[in-house]
């Protein structure tokens, strides 16, 4: 099963809208004798992989995957039905697919054909892996990430200069990276496994950053980068714009759409969409710049705003989960810029609280990984 969830992860960022799946076939003298994984331009599963790589010898064989099969005709038939044919004897799954057109159905159809059928091994790594997957399958909507790099009191920048925005965590007028090499790099993992990474125009303003996945790894579509920009104020000359093109990887949400300026940006490749404007604080709304983004097959959407970015989506109880990355730092005063902005929470009733959550060392730095809700639905 490890095999299989290792062969899973291969297909981050290769198989999005569909879920993440490696599977493993064990003839019955304990040889592996078949396995793949999906990725969404293969079109295949990974068990239908699997099968065709083990030929006769899946006769009396176990299959391991991370997923249960599917029993429904997608733009592949039925992947239960494929193990069924194969004559597989016994099937090891991680979980059930939270799909609600499968949800169970391909473990009875399987067992209903006399395969004997075991869930559960290696659940939890099974769950982490798509959990993008089982909040967009579920809902329509993506996984909302709230990643931020701070100082151990909560800073993502010093006070700002003069003429100068705060950049949250990078150059510029920062001074420096808050977090270390090994942190950063942790991050290009976390742009990789996501579809879409959102910020405000202000930290375009501040820190002209690229906002590419530079993990290095495959992805089948690029990251499509969003700015929420209530005035189309998006430079130009800004990295984003510049890398636009034809890539199609740049969506600008507005609230006040001027029309020579937005003629501007969409001659250099840019898409710009207006949403309603989120009252009272004149920002595009991002509620509905996230369902947008889930209509458009966005499964996961990476947050790397600045401090109000950071609170509009916790206020809005936008987030899913947050990632925040602490560096062994103070920097004090009240004019650093905090993690999040805003009024803030009224009192600790209104706060935004963190459940299953799990520390990560990088170098010198920690991180903490958790939940605000189960992508699954299941609280």
């Amino acid at each position: 099963m490890r095999r299989a969830l290792e062969l899973a992860r291969e297909g981050v960022g290769l198989t999005a809208p569909n879920p993440a799946v490696g599977a493993v076939i064990v003839d019955a003298n304990g040889k592996i004798v078949g396995s793949d994984f999906h990725t969404y331009d293969g079109l295949k599963h990974a068990e239908v992989l699997a099968i065709e790589q083990a030929g006769e010898r899946t006769r009396g064989a176990t299959l391991y995957l991370n997923l249960e099969p599917c029993s429904h005709q997608g733009r592949t038939g039925p992947c239960a039905d494929a193990v069924i044919a194969a004559g597989i004897k016994r099937v090891f799954a991680s979980m059930q697919d939270p799909n609600p057109a499968v949800s169970g159905g391909g473990f009875q159809r399987l067992r209903n054909a006399g395969v004997e059928v075991h869930v559960g091994l290696l659940a939890e790594e099974a769950k982490h892996l798509n959990e993008a997957f089982a909040k967009y399958v579920r809902t329509k909507l993506p996984l909302v990430i709230l990643k931020a790099g701070m100082t151990l009191d909560g800073k993502i920048a010093p006070p700002p200069s003069d003429d100068v925005l705060p950049a949250p965590g990078a150059g510029g007028s920062s001074g420096g990276w808050i977090t270390s090499d090994e942190a950063r790099a942790h991050v290009q993992q976390l742009r990789h496994a996501s579809d879409a990474i959102m910020v405000g125009v202000g930290t375009v303003l501040a820190d002209d950053p690229l906002l590419t996945d530079r993990s290095g790894l495959p992805r089948r579509r690029r990251l499509l980068r969003v700015i929420l920009d209530s005035r189309l104020r998006l430079p130009l000359d800004s990295e984003i714009a510049e890398t636009a093109g034809d890539q199609n990887d740049v969506l600008v949400f507005c609230s006040f759409p001027d029309d020579k300026r937005r003629a501007e940006l969409e001659a250099l490749g840019i898409r710009v969409e207006q949403v309603p404007l989120a009252w009272p604080d004149g920002r595009p709304d991002m509620r509905r710049a996230i369902e947008r983004l889930g209509g458009l097959g966005i499964t996961s959407v990476l947050i790397e705003g600045g401090a109000m970015v950071n609170w509009a989506a916790l206020e809005g109880r936008l987030v899913d989960k947050i990632f925040l990355y602490y560096a062994p730092k103070i920097l004090g005063g009240t004019g650093s810029v905090p993690f999040a902005g805003g009024r803030g929470f009224s009192n600790m009733q209104e706060a935004a609280y963190v459940k299953s959550f799990r520390l990560h060392r990088f170098g010198e730095d920690f991180a903490v990984e958790g939940y605000l809700r189960d992508p699954y639905g299941e609280e």
